[in-house]
């Protein structure tokens, strides 16, 4: 891993900010041409960056192109729509403002700061970039250091293909990102845990910088018996799985009904088992821990209620084998925080308030999952539950819709972006108020004797 001279971070900033007083960046069809040039980066470094995933999880092929490489849509999507975006949108104005026009002005914000996690180390990087790229800005991309195959792979892409005075990747541990916190941004955008969320609200406080968290929490996943099972146990399963289960919005618990418990368990079994084979230790489609550090905490949960499928560990692989736990408390830490690996906990109910009421008494989540055909169901749980959002019969592939703004409520994060969310998320609207010449009544203006009921009438 390349690590930043610390005391270069100031110059970079310095830089980015002279580029972007040049105003090159507010130039649509400039913005349009770096697009295509991330898009390019990542199409002529496809092996690289899944070489550098395989190196850091153990990621299959197909999930990377699926989780991480598949981010090349979300470019298209920005090219298609960027012209009608950054265009001024007028806005309507009261009879008493006769003689007005109003326009709001979409505009950049400046310089700002992206910092990325280690579980997608190259999606959760470059989906926020389209968005700063789009908005017309310049970034600066602190990569986790955890996943650093990735974030040398960044590093070197973002190197060749724009210039560090536009886009720079700035690499290290702990310490650059402290230094990064004590400079000043236009925007920081960052996607990660809660507690290093709140290190980065308070830094970014110092200079009432705006911040967009992408956080998690512990998404919930309710079962209802009107399901087609075979369908509800695979898009589980694979909601739950891909990347050894660390995905911010992996389904966390399942909330089953009583009815339907034994059915489903039995559906798991089977389908982990065409899923990953006999033994998961030895399928070329499941993932590793990140790190000892996680592969630690993890195997610590497994002491939490029963194992019912899998449980089986290698320390020296980081390999956890896709468990399913049954019989937990709400009080086991299996179930008092994010577990963001491949355990699965089943919690039963026999009516629905009692899931509604177990979520409630929760931190907001960041996804929650129904799967039921029962449309008053649906409705129900939409109208009683707060989240970031909500997937009704499968997981987690509302990620992938680029109309769909993404993002968490309380604990799980504030603001969203992809596609057009992203673009907003990166600007500023400037609302524009335009007056003509070609009429002045004096109602207003001083002095004011007797104008107080006009005045009342016109307002009022």
């Amino acid at each position: 891993m390349i690590t930043t001279e610390l005391s270069n971070i100031g110059d970079i900033i310095h830089n980015q900010r002279d580029f972007f007083q040049t105003g090159k960046t507010k130039d649509v069809t400039f913005r349009i041409e770096q697009l295509k040039n991330l898009k390019q980066a990542i199409i002529e470094h496809e092996q690289s960056i899944v070489e550098a995933l395989q190196a850091d999880l153990h990621k299959p092929e197909v999930e990377t192109y699926i989780t991480e490489i598949s981010v090349v849509k979300d470019i298209d999507y920005a090219i298609k729509h960027l012209q009608n975006w950054t265009k001024p949108k007028k806005a309507a104005v009261s009879w008493d403002f006769f003689s007005y026009s109003a326009k709001i002005y979409p505009e950049p914000l400046g310089v700002v700061l992206i910092i990325g996690p280690w579980n997608y180390p190259f999606q959760l990087i470059i989906s926020p970039l389209i968005g700063a790229i789009a908005a017309g800005n310049c970034a600066i991309i602190k990569p986790s250091e955890i996943a650093s195959h990735t974030s040398n792979v960044i590093a070197k892409i973002i190197a060749k293909y724009f210039d560090p005075a536009y886009i720079a990747v700035v690499e290290g541990g702990v310490e650059v990102s402290q230094k990064l916190l004590a400079e000043k941004f236009e925007h920081i955008f960052f996607t990660g845990g809660r507690a290093v969320g709140k290190i980065i609200m308070t830094a970014a406080a110092k200079y009432l910088t705006p911040v967009t968290l992408e956080l998690g929490g512990k998404s919930p996943c309710i079962i209802d018996t009107e399901i087609n099972l075979e369908h509800t146990v695979r898009r589980i399963l694979w909601g739950k799985f891909i990347n050894a289960g660390q995905t911010c919005i992996a389904p966390d618990y399942l909330l089953v009904n009583q009815k339907i418990k034994k059915d489903l368990i039995d559906g798991l079994q089977n389908s982990l088992k065409e899923f990953y084979g006999d033994n998961p230790a030895n399928s070329p489609d499941y993932a590793r821990i990140i790190s000892e550090k996680h592969f630690d905490r993890l195997v610590n949960f497994l002491k939490d209620g029963e194992v019912i499928i899998g449980g089986e560990t290698q320390s020296s692989e980081r390999y956890i084998a896709p468990t399913v736990i049954d019989n937990v408390s709400l009080e086991d830490s299996v179930m008092q925080e994010e577990i963001f690996g491949p355990i699965l906990p089943i919690i039963e109910y026999t009516d629905i308030a009692e899931a509604i009421a177990l979520i409630n008494s929760r931190p907001k989540p960041l996804a929650l999952y129904l799967f039921s055909q029962n449309k008053n169901l649906q409705k129900r749980v939409l109208q009683e539950t707060s989240s970031g959002g909500v997937c009704i019969n499968d997981t987690v592939m509302q990620v992938g819709v680029s109309s769909l703004p993404f993002g968490g409520v309380g604990d799980s994060g504030m603001g969203n972006y992809h596609g057009k969310a992203s673009f907003d998320t990166f600007s500023h609207y400037k609302s524009v108020l335009q007056n003509s010449f070609w009429l002045d009544l004096k109602w207003r203006y001083a002095p004011y004797q007797g104008k107080l009921p006009l005045i009342k009438k016109l307002l009022g």
